[in-house]
């Protein structure tokens, strides 16, 4: 079984937007980034509990929380990092999810050993509050090369991961060369795909992510989280410092977040999947 999760935050920018996205769309979970513009990591418990109360009214769930842990220099000071490191498990905690979405740390090319330390800190903080942590491969980390995020999966016991193939193609990576090593080792996948010629950001199945190809890959239970990154919503310069590419415009983010979710629906079903109470089963 397939279930779909989306960082609807890319769909509007009010919680309410949000949800009405993924009712649209049949979506039950979301990877809780933004709302109302504000960094999930910068919510309050307080905040965190009204929108866990607004979801639960609305028969929704936070899958994930997609958070920018670890989008920090690797000079940063751990003792006092572990604190926000606290807060977002604590977030987790109230908003009803065990994962967390990170990173692996800025200008860290060269300080491998403190990015696994560090990691291994943060690993051990989140196990404190029964979450787990979730590393995604990004652009200019230490772990945005297939070699630099084989080491971490050698190196920092107890971290999880996150296959994002876009990333790695805006990284020089092909999907020939990501897919067949991390598939099996990753435990969800982030569904973006871009053009790596031109890096442009594309519908599922329009670049060269190998979508499908993904898709055909998986064995037993998973989650796809759309991330499609097709129009500029609100917060991504603070998200990705680099300028966003799009091949296709969109009148509108919700426009653009409904065409990403159509895409991949449709290569789960050109898949041999079909869409049954929120879920694609075969």
């Amino acid at each position: 079984m397939i279930r779909l999760c989306a960082f609807t935050d890319e769909a509007g920018k009010p919680l309410a937007e949000q949800i009405d996205a993924m009712h649209r769309n049949n979506l039950f979970l979301t990877e809780l980034r933004t709302v109302d513009g504000v960094n999930v990591s910068k919510l309050s418990p307080d905040e965190a509990r009204g929108i866990r109360s607004t979801l639960d009214s609305e028969g929704l769930a936070v899958w994930s929380i997609g958070s920018p842990l670890g989008k920090v220099d690797i000079s940063v000071d751990m003792d006092e990092y572990l604190d926000t490191v606290r807060h977002v498990c604590e977030l987790a905690n109230v908003l009803g999810t065990d994962k967390i979405r990170m990173f692996s740390f800025h200008k860290a090319y060269e300080d491998e050993m403190r990015v696994f330390d560090n990691l291994s800190r943060m690993v051990d903080t989140a196990k404190e509050y029964g979450v787990t942590l979730y590393h995604e491969n990004e652009k200019n980390i230490y772990g945005d090369t297939a070699e630099r995020v084989l080491r971490i999966m050698d190196s920092v016991k107890g971290l999880r991961f996150v296959y994002d193939p876009a990333n790695f193609l805006q990284c020089g990576e092909p999907a020939d060369k990501t897919l067949p090593l991390f598939h099996h080792r990753c435990d969800y996948f982030h569904i973006k795909d871009v053009i790596a010629a031109t890096e442009e950001l594309v519908p599922a199945g329009c670049g060269d992510g190998q979508i499908a190809r993904l898709v055909d890959m998986i064995e037993g239970d998973t989650v796809l989280t759309l991330e499609p990154h097709l129009a500029i919503f609100d917060g991504y310069g603070a998200i990705d410092d680099r300028k966003m590419k799009n091949k296709f415009v969109f009148s509108s983010n919700a426009e653009a977040f409904d065409t990403a979710v159509k895409a991949l629906k449709a290569i789960l079903c050109e898949c041999g999947y079909r869409e049954a109470h929120g879920a694609f089963v075969k």
